[in-house]
């Protein structure tokens, strides 16, 4: 009797939840958009630690693993930490050191090319007017130019009234983004710092309300996705170094001026599958224009035929094997990711396909094996 009593209320339970859900959607979809907004900076903060911490278990293997001694023992997870934070820092730095100077004095330098290239346009524009059939039609044309002129007047004044503002939300997105990167930063630390612990209390919180079977179960599922996701993530960097490296290379060998700032530039973006060479062509493409417009477009076709090995060739290959995903599913994961979910999509797509492939995997092995027992 307690037993149908029990799954009464449990039924009961689900029944109103659905019925809620229908009633009220859209209530319940802002409360959960505002309470991810809340928690942005302890999910990026889980998630940097999640990144960190696997840069922080190699250190560990060569920071004296096997000391007895008790201050080596104490300062070796804070030292570990602040050398993988060292280590990401001292990359990004160099990178951006080597490229962003370039691509603002490219950026300055194509502004100070925008007045001469408006007067040639206005020569050429002259010449053309000489033409009776174009002159005749503008004389016939009847232009309201007072019209205009109110048009523009209003645009511009509106433009200014809205500066201010415009100014203020600029102002205020960047100090919040700080205020989180601050905030996810130190969460990440207190993760690294005490992840024994942690692991420790969310064990006993599962053996306190999950039975053994579904903990064996979940553990499994945790430890194989935890799998995909750290060897994706060290696939990836693999895959940006070789892409960094080949860009290099290649535009070494044509010729192409910033080489190795642009290099450098693609291995960081590439870090973003497929799309990533683009964001770092584009940067490579003005650098190089300012210079030479002839070698930027013939940099435009190098940048699409290593994009085209790159997605192909070069990323099903190595992230693939890295997460032991054939590569016809890697693309797979990437367009149906990206369709569902842009950039974020494709950054988990792989490794989540990766997860399922491997449980499925295990799962139909078992099951085959099983149906040979009996037969």
């Amino acid at each position: 009797m307690n037993l149908s009593r029990k799954k009464i209320i449990k039924y009961s339970i689900i029944v109103i939840a659905m019925l809620f859900i229908l009633v009220y959607p859209v209530q319940i979809y802002n409360g959960a958009m505002n309470l991810i907004s809340t928690a942005t900076p302890l999910i990026l903060g889980a998630i940097l630690a999640y990144v960190l911490n696997i840069l922080c278990v190699k250190l560990e293997k060569y920071y004296f693993p096997r000391t007895k001694i008790k201050w080596l023992q104490k300062s070796r997870r804070g030292l570990v930490i602040l050398s993988a934070l060292v280590i990401v820092t001292v990359v990004m730095v160099g990178v951006f050191r080597l490229v962003l100077p370039q691509f603002f004095s490219a950026l300055t330098n194509f502004f100070k090319y925008i007045p001469t290239f408006i007067s040639d346009l206005s020569d050429f524009v002259q010449k053309i007017n000489h033409d009776s059939v174009i002159s005749d039609q503008l004389k016939t044309a009847n232009i309201d130019w007072t019209s205009i002129q109110a048009k523009v007047t209003k645009f511009l004044t509106s433009g200014v009234s809205g500066l201010f503002g415009s100014t203020f939300k600029i102002v205020s997105g960047i100090t919040k983004g700080f205020v989180n990167f601050v905030l996810a930063l130190t969460f990440a630390i207190y993760i690294l710092a005490s992840k024994e612990k942690l692991m420790a209390q969310f064990a006993k919180l599962g053996h306190a309300f999950m039975k053994k079977d579904h903990i064996k179960k979940f553990q499994y599922v945790m430890s194989v996705t935890n799998k995909m996701f750290s060897s994706f993530i060290a696939g990836q960097v693999t895959e940006a170094i070789i892409l960094g490296s080949l860009c290099a290379i290649g535009m070494l060998i044509f010729r192409f001026p910033y080489a190795l700032s642009v290099g450098a530039f693609v291995s960081i973006t590439s870090l973003i599958p497929i799309l990533g060479a683009w964001l770092g062509g584009a940067v490579g493409f003005l650098l190089i224009a300012v210079e030479s417009p002839i070698k930027a477009i013939l940099f435009i076709v190098f940048i699409l035929v290593l994009q085209q090995f790159e997605s192909n060739v070069i990323y099903p290959k190595v992230v693939g094997t890295s997460i032991g995903l054939p590569g016809i599913w890697v693309l797979a994961s990437i367009t149906v990711g990206g369709g569902l979910a842009g950039i974020v999509g494709m950054l988990l797509g792989v490794p989540i396909a990766a997860t399922i492939y491997q449980l499925l995997k295990v799962q139909t092995n078992q099951r085959l094996e099983n149906q040979k027992e009996t037969e």
